[in-house]
């Protein structure tokens, strides 16, 4: 299958617009516009608003709350636009622009409960982060192709267009919410240029470049598909790789040379790796430290993180957890939820120890695996802990 767009920073493969993502379908039978409501739509306006120099942090949280797939106010675009091959992804194949033969009336997937079994893992894995409900709701105002033939093949490729934006606003929230974090401003990186940089003039180049990216998800259609991408891209990758090494300084990365396709890399003390773009097909990372390691666009299909601490990790995106293996022993980051299915699976034995790893407990105040709130409780001693 054919990427149609690229992941900032990577190679697009998580970028790819597979079919349905594993959002749970609505029973509402149409979309409607509801733009006005939209924390995305609200966080846009408010932002741009104040040019490049300060977006506050809590529109940048709004924003990140918005960048989730709600199927019920989509017209099933993820069903339709992408085409893709009988694969071990997919087990038939459907051309561009073509429904999904599991596609209903309602525009929710026929299968979505049975997706695994079946063997849509490319399903299961994809994610569009919000662009479905965004180019049907505020793009397209409530107009959806099976009504309206004619708006089909804008309505697709802007969809696709969408799904890299939400991508790159996904990983400049958290580059913005990282940098912002006291520890992050005494640090220093030193580029390849030499020149020393802290965390303000990071921190100017992503808010420039969030700024664009959230002015263009706020556009009209035939903006959105004159859009230069390629030199978005270029920018987000500047600002997410400067921003990257900056949250990285002070561990000492492993060298991993070559291709790490099936790369046996249980236990691993990967702290800080920089993953972008890598091939971890079917690498065993049982139990591997993958904090603040970079992971923007590794391709992770089949990759088991069974018990694996990715905890403080970079740029994670739903895909590619859904895209990989794990339990409920993996920790992953609060902002990232485990796939639901994984919390069913028994923890891995550890490589180092051969023990079973125990499923690490989240922070309390953050979102557990199921999208619940840890609350806080008082422990002996009057501390605080987790439940």
């Amino acid at each position: 299958m054919t990427d149609a767009h690229a992941t900032p920073g990577g190679d697009g493969r998580h970028s790819a617009p597979l079919p349905p993502a594993g959002c749970a379908p609505s029973p509402t039978a149409a979309p409607s516009a509801t733009s006005t409501t939209s924390p995305l739509a609200v966080s846009a306006s408010a932002v741009t608003v104040q040019s490049a120099t300060s977006p506050p942090m809590s529109a940048v949280a709004a924003v990140r709350a918005g960048l989730r797939a709600d199927c019920g106010r989509c017209a099933g675009l993820c069903c339709v636009a992408p085409g893709f091959a009988a694969s071990a992804d997919f087990p038939i194949s459907k051309p561009p622009g073509v429904p999904c033969r599991n596609l209903t009336a309602a525009f929710t997937c026929g299968v979505h409960g049975e997706l695994r079994e079946r063997g849509f893992h490319g399903c299961v894995a994809f994610d569009c982060l919000g662009a479905g409900q965004r180019i049907t709701e505020h793009t397209f105002a409530g107009v959806d192709w099976r009504t309206r033939p004619d708006t089909a093949t804008r309505m697709f490729d802007a969809f696709a267009v969408m799904r890299a934006l939400h991508e790159t606003l996904h990983h400049l929230a958290e580059a913005l919410t990282r940098l912002a974090e006291p520890d992050t401003a005494e640090r220093r990186t030193v580029p390849a240029t030499g020149t020393a940089r802290g965390a303000g003039p990071v921190l100017a180049e992503v808010r420039a470049v969030w700024a664009l990216t959230l002015t263009l998800t706020d556009a009209d259609a035939d903006t959105l598909l004159a859009a230069d991408l390629p030199a978005l891209h270029r920018d987000a990758n500047g600002a997410l790789t400067a921003a990257s090494a900056l949250l990285r300084a002070g561990t000492r990365p492993p060298a991993l040379a070559g291709d790490l396709v099936g790369a046996r890399l249980a236990g691993a003390d990967l702290r800080g790796a920089d993953l972008t773009g890598r091939l971890l097909l079917g690498a065993d990372l049982r139990g591997a430290d993958l904090r603040r390691a970079d992971l923007r666009g590794a391709d992770l299909r089949g990759a088991d993180l069974r018990g694996a601490t990715l905890t403080d990790a970079l740029f994670l995106t739903p895909s590619q957890l859904h895209a990989a293996r794990g339990d409920a022993a993996t920790a992953a980051p609060a902002a990232v939820p485990l796939p639901t299915h994984w919390l069913a699976t028994p923890a891995a034995a550890n490589p180092a120890t051969g023990r079973r790893t125990r499923p690490a407990k989240p922070r309390p105040g953050a979102a557990d695996g199921g999208g619940r709130t840890v609350a806080r409780e008082r422990g002996r001693g009057g501390r605080s802990r987790g439940r």
